[in-house]
């Protein structure tokens, strides 16, 4: 029998609290009236709500469902979820994962940031809350109330660091969770989103489906970051035959077959000499591998419209 107590925090102030690795498991998770709070659920969860908190730090591991802020102030929060929305929430920072587009309504001085964090059981958690680390457009805000000449929403600082706005917890309990924070141990691929490119020169690598396709990408991305190019965007979607012909023009054939194992994981990556850079680390550490890889600078911006346009097709954006 579940007891709902189990699955709220209400009412609280000045307080740490939270639920450990495995305490959550997938129920639903209701958070209301705490004011300067610090408040961790390390678990998977099925939806949240987050109702009348003020200056409150939050963090909240991965959610199958929504998670819905509503008449919030002043929070700084990490989040991870299929669906993100805020109604009448004043200045929240986020760090946000979400499969979906992030929707703002009624909401005035919103910040996001690219979710990065680490800790053992997260890889798990994100699996059993069914998203892909992969697929995050966080800042791809949609302002339901938008206001003439005013703009509700932008993006935290590229240099934001996670544990100046959301600390490790301090409390005994929930210091046995093993946290990094670091970007480069983060679970998910910290991506810049919509930030301005450095570059005009992309290149589109795609993974195909294998028992080390995650793996492998994660490596691409260490390699080429590790280089100075820049990690853009990540995607992973299933494909059908006649979108790879419009994705992978003449190479489709090659690939067409590789499809059938299960979805793809498509990267972009940006900075001059980006597709030279990509397929030479390509051929140097994934020569067994078969790696869909822009052809040449002339071809990569197309390669990255067509699959992202056919992506967000699918991904119903």
């Amino acid at each position: 029998q579940v007891d709902p107590k189990d699955y709220t925090f209400s009412g609280l102030k000045d307080e740490t609290v939270g639920r450990l690795p495995g305490k959550v498991a997938g129920q639903q998770f209701i958070i209301q009236d705490c004011e300067n709070c610090s408040i961790y659920i390390f678990d998977h969860s099925a939806t949240i709500t987050i109702d009348d908190c003020v200056n409150c730090r939050i963090f909240l591991g991965p959610i199958k469902g929504s998670v819905f802020f509503r008449d919030c102030k002043d929070c700084k929060c990490i989040v991870a979820c299929q669906q993100f929305r805020t109604r009448d929430c004043r200045k929240l920072e986020v760090f946000l994962c979400c499969a979906t587009q992030p929707i703002i309504e009624s909401s005035t001085g919103m910040k996001f940031g690219c979710f990065q964090y680490y800790y053992p059981e997260l890889a798990l958690q994100f699996k059993d809350a069914g998203l892909s680390i992969f697929n995050n457009t966080w800042s791809n805000i949609h302002d339901f109330t938008p206001v003439s000449g005013e703009n509700n929403w932008g993006l935290l600082p590229e240099n934001a660091v996670v544990q100046d706005y959301v600390p490790l917890p301090s409390c005994e309990e929930l210091k046995a969770v093993r946290i990094s924070t670091d970007a480069m141990r983060s679970i998910i691929p910290v991506t810049r989103g919509q930030r301005q490119k450095s570059s005009d020169e992309s290149c589109l690598a795609v993974f195909f489906a294998g028992d080390y396709t995650t793996a492998n990408a994660r490596k691409l991305i260490d390699e080429m970051t590790g280089k100075g190019f820049q990690l853009v965007q990540t995607k992973e979607v299933s494909m059908k035959a006649e979108d790879a012909h419009r994705v992978f023009q003449h190479c489709a054939s090659e690939f067409i077959p590789l499809l059938e194992k299960g979805p793809v994981v498509a990267l972009e990556f940006n900075g001059d000499g980006a597709v030279e850079g990509c397929q030479s680390t390509i051929n140097d550490v994934f020569s067994g591998t078969k790696v869909f890889v822009s052809e040449s600078k002339a071809s990569a911006s197309q390669d990255v419209d067509n699959f992202y346009n056919f992506a967000d097709m699918q991904m119903g954006m």
